[in-house]
């Protein structure tokens, strides 16, 4: 693919300048920001997006992340040096409503290819539990999207679907190398396929069905195996859960069998951990695979993927 030459938007290079950094020029072929090699670059929100665009652009594609590892993708907030990136990139890769600040900047970009994940598979509202009602986000602008969970790479059929959606989109953009995209989507959409199987046989005999997280993060996952999430807090992270929740969760753990408080990596274990010693309960990882850190039980989704089902065969009671 011979090298590209892009003119950086003038509000972007004085954004850049502003701070200090290095002014990027329009002609330059050799910049060292992720924009502008010999390969397909794309940008992507957070650590989902990021594996999907390495695994099916494989030697083609340049890949950078928005998201730093260990930082909460909720509360990003983009830097000039990101926006400069982005407007450098051939394509920007994202989940609409899940982080603001990346969709202002790839509304505002001139960026050619812009792939929302989103409109890639189908959206449902989560809340506490399944099924229940999501407290929508003061921060999200999408009304049609307000209180839909975004979680989907978390059930690996939808993941699928989504991958399905941003081989094609590679395709079209990147046409000269779209024969290896195509065989590396189908690749990647098999091994999801036998990831969805082993989660399915691997739950489908369980003393309980019912396990109790941080966050509702896990509501995609809980549906598709037949599964009931009962969250501490709602789809937000950081909220606090009332008194009454707490009441209501305990009560609940005792009837349902339930043995085990799931808790994440990138968020405070602190609440979980209370409610646990409370009801007498043990404590897990349960990872919503919103990036990779040291603390991962795994180097990649799928290994990540492959303890969470672990976790859970152990907490729920797996025959």
């Amino acid at each position: 693919m011979n090298v590209r030459r892009r003119l950086i938007p003038t509000a972007a290079v004085t954004a850049v300048t502003a701070l200090g950094l290095a002014t990027l020029s329009a002609c330059s072929a050799e910049s060292a920001a992720a924009g502008n090699t010999d390969k397909f670059d794309v940008v992507a929100s957070f650590y989902p997006l990021q594996f999907l665009a390495q695994q099916i652009g494989g030697d083609h594609v340049n890949v950078t992340s928005l998201t730093k590892p260990g930082q909460e993708p909720h509360d990003l907030e983009i830097s000039a040096r990101q926006t400069a990136r982005l407007q450098e990139s051939d394509a920007v890769l994202y989940l609409k409503n899940l982080q603001p600040a990346v969709d202002d900047a790839v509304t505002q970009s001139e960026v050619k290819t812009k792939i929302d994940a989103a409109s890639l598979t189908s959206l449902e509202k989560h809340g506490n539990e399944v099924g229940g009602h999501a407290a929508e986000h003061d921060d999200h602008k999408d009304e049609e999207l307000a209180g839909l969970d975004p979680h989907i790479w978390l059930d690996p059929v939808r993941y699928a679907q989504v991958a399905e959606g941003v081989g094609k989109a590679f395709e079209k953009a990147d046409p000269d190398n779209a024969s290896d995209y195509k065989k590396n989507t189908a690749a990647l959409v098999t091994k999801l396929g036998a990831l969805n199987t082993r989660f399915k046989d691997g739950l489908t005999n369980t003393r309980t069905k019912v396990f109790v997280t941080t966050h509702a993060a896990f509501g995609y996952l809980a549906e598709r195996y037949g599964l009931t999430e009962e969250a501490i807090n709602g789809l937000d992270p950081e909220s606090e859960p009332s008194a009454n929740r707490v009441k209501d969760l305990e009560k609940m753990a005792k009837a349902d069998g339930v043995t085990t408080v799931f808790y994440e990596t990138l968020v405070s274990d602190k609440t979980a951990k209370t409610i646990a010693s409370d009801s007498s309960l043990r404590t897990d990882v349960l990872d919503p695979i919103e990036g990779i850190t040291s603390k991962s039980r795994g180097g990649d989704y799928f290994q990540v993927m492959e303890s969470n089902l672990k976790a859970l065969q152990t907490a729920l009671g797996a025959k």
